[in-house]
């Protein structure tokens, strides 16, 4: 291997924090079709196969950490945590963060039209270092880099995101009815230093819930999320309940 291809590749572990135990694959990996088409001779390949399979990894990476740090969401809930994660800006964030457009090899033409800081080349190119990874390593390493590089800054943003259903069910209400949900409190029962609220959350004549609480607040959030689940549902082919009423684990605490 070149002296200037192996530099490339030095790079590339410095800026993941992993070393490849074959330098071919990682310079395959930062080979970008059209270079390739350009010095065939030269070329060991390009990185598409290796964006294929990193695709999957990726997806199969963030859905495990979502799997794991989100026990209570569903099914609806977890897929749209995964597009916020996965997708080409995000992955281009990251791309740049580490500097892997600059030690891309592209073709003249990708060269001259600002292929480096492309979001859909970056993107690319990413997924094919992390199957790459994938490839000579397993899972647990390609895990590893998408944990430190993709999931690491996105912690706390998913536990807010997990933690506050009412601004998500305003946002869905409002992208997908233009309704805006209501909320009124149902009724207050207990001793002071144990009281138990219920509160209800109707979404015009399109859902209605109730969730239990400590406080108020507490009592909207848990139905905010039980009409959540409800929509989620009516998405996937089950119609929506014109009322649902507080019980089993609906009850929350304030956030």
């Amino acid at each position: 291997m070149k002296t200037e291809a192996l530099e490339r590749v030095r790079a590339l572990e410095a800026a993941l924090g992993y070393a490849f135990p074959d330098a071919r694959l990682a310079l395959r990996a930062l080979t970008h079709k059209s270079w390739a088409n350009e010095n065939r001779e030269e070329a060991d390949g390009d990185n598409e196969r290796l964006e294929f399979l990193g695709d999957a990894v990726v997806a199969i990476c963030v859905s495990t950490h979502l799997w794991r740090e989100c026990p209570d969401a569903q099914e609806g809930e977890l897929s749209r945590l995964r597009a916020s994660l996965v997708n080409a800006s995000a992955l281009a964030t990251v791309a740049r963060r580490i500097g892997l457009g600059e030690l891309l090899l592209l073709g003249r033409g990708e060269e001259q039209t600002g292929g480096r800081d492309k979001t859909s080349l970056l993107a690319d190119g990413l997924e094919a270092v992390l199957g790459a990874v994938f490839l000579a390593d397993g899972l647990e390493a390609a895990g590893d880099v998408v944990s430190r590089h993709l999931l690491e800054g996105a912690e706390l943003d998913l536990e807010q995101r997990d933690r506050d259903h009412k601004t998500r069910l305003q946002e869905l209400a409002q992208g997908r009815y233009s309704l805006t949900p209501r909320y009124r409190l149902v009724s207050e029962s207990g001793p002071a230093h144990e009281k138990v609220f219920v509160a209800e959350v109707v979404v015009d004549e399109v859902l209605a819930c109730e969730g239990e609480g400590k406080t108020k607040k507490a009592a909207q959030q848990a139905a905010a999320r039980r009409a959540l689940q409800h929509l989620e549902k009516e998405v996937g082919g089950e119609a929506a309940p014109e009322r649902e009423t507080p019980g089993g684990d609906s009850r929350g605490e304030e956030t």
